[in-house]
């Protein structure tokens, strides 16, 4: 094994992600096994409920919260995993809510230093694309490389995988 082969030189992947319907989780965990990387669930400290995101309910959580963008601020169960400023690329999944970044990302970008990594954002949405989350996310975060952001599909294979990312040129 060369000196740039061993697994203290190896780039260290980390794909971070929030899910409300599954959706989300299903991409993630797909990239997780495709770039053997690890993977750390955002947890809302109070979670959201089915009713909470009803979207078509104007008095659900997810409803309220749109309107109200002070109502936005969801504190996490934690903002990262252990050893965080270890990792050298960090994939961060999210829902489109209204043509943004699900706001539970809100926290672990505004509490994270992002400086020295490469910072790949991706979304789940049946008809949204990425839009402006993903720039949105960068300004909020302040810190780090980041790269355009894109929407996946929940059937997205290993192998397309690997090709969005090497079209990123990021290695995979």
């Amino acid at each position: 094994m060369t000196a740039s082969n061993t697994p203290e030189s190896r780039p260290k992947t980390l794909v971070v992600h929030y899910s409300a319907h599954g959706h989300t989780r299903r991409v993630a965990e797909t990239l997780t096994r495709a770039l053997g990387a690890d993977a750390f669930v955002l947890t809302p400290a109070e979670p959201y409920s089915e009713p909470d995101l009803d979207y078509n309910d104007p008095r659900s959580r997810v409803s309220r919260e749109h309107v109200d963008r002070s109502l936005r601020h969801v504190p996490l169960v934690q903002d990262a995993p252990d050893g965080f400023t270890g990792y050298d690329t960090v994939l961060v999944g999210y829902p489109i809510w209204w043509g943004e970044a699900s706001w539970v990302l809100g926290d672990f970008v505004r509490n994270n230093d992002f400086t020295g990594k490469i910072v790949v954002p991706f979304c789940t949405s049946f008809s949204s694309p990425v839009g402006a989350s993903a720039r949105d996310l960068a300004a909020l975060a302040g810190t780090g490389d980041w790269k355009p952001g894109t929407r996946l599909e929940v059937s997205t294979s290993a192998d397309g995988v690997r090709r969005w990312l090497e079209g990123l040129g990021v290695a995979a």
